[in-house]
């Protein structure tokens, strides 16, 4: 799974985005913006991101069939549904959202998308994301942090991948094996604060 890069799995990102519509994961009042390439307000101070800053992510992190993924600030749980699909029903995706009202909600929704492997549960406050044995092969967070969340990156399987605003600035860590990192920058984008 190290082997991967962003490129590979372009076209993958492209056909999940088309078949996991956004609108399932919206409140009504927001369904008719769907298609629009904008954040989008979830409510309780969250938001949606906008498609096309989720689907850049999801090509940085380069996610394998099979993979172990864990979605740090679900929201809505459209991230995990599309993660899901880019795992398949051999993989397994573990979605984290803080605010309960928005978790619980979040969960239905992503019941309704059919993809079992995925599942969408509270955060809790006192730990950041969720370790497991073995490491998780891809993070995706949707929260900007102050500085690269070091409990996260310990949470990288060997070859593992975080792909996690900091600041301001896109970064993407890859965990090597011998438990060092390299991290590279890509682009600026704007997101709620990582608490």
């Amino acid at each position: 799974m190290a082997g991967r890069t962003p490129d590979d799995r372009a076209a993958d990102v492209a056909e999940a985005v088309r078949a996991v519509d956004r609108a399932g994961f919206l409140p009504p009042d927001q369904r008719p913006h769907a298609h629009e390439d904008r954040a989008l307000p979830l409510g309780h101070g969250s938001t949606g991101s906008q498609p096309s800053t989720v689907a850049a992510m999801l090509r940085l992190l380069a996610v394998p069939a099979g993979a172990r993924v864990l979605d740090v600030g679900a929201g809505s749980g459209w991230t995990t549904a599309l993660l899901a699909r880019l795992v398949g029903p051999t993989g397994e995706v573990l979605g984290l959202e803080l605010e309960p009202e928005i978790a619980a909600w979040g969960a239905g929704n992503l019941a309704a998308a059919g993809v079992p492997w995925a599942r969408l549960e509270p955060a809790d406050p006192r730990v950041l994301g969720r370790p497991r044995p073995g490491g998780w092969d891809r993070v995706l967070v949707s929260a900007a942090a102050d500085e690269l969340p070091a409990a996260l990156v310990d949470q990288l399987a060997p070859g593992g991948v975080l792909v996690v605003p900091v600041g301001r600035t896109m970064r993407r860590v890859v965990r090597r094996p011998d438990g060092g990192t390299d991290v590279t920058t890509h682009g600026s984008y704007l997101f709620v604060p990582l608490r």
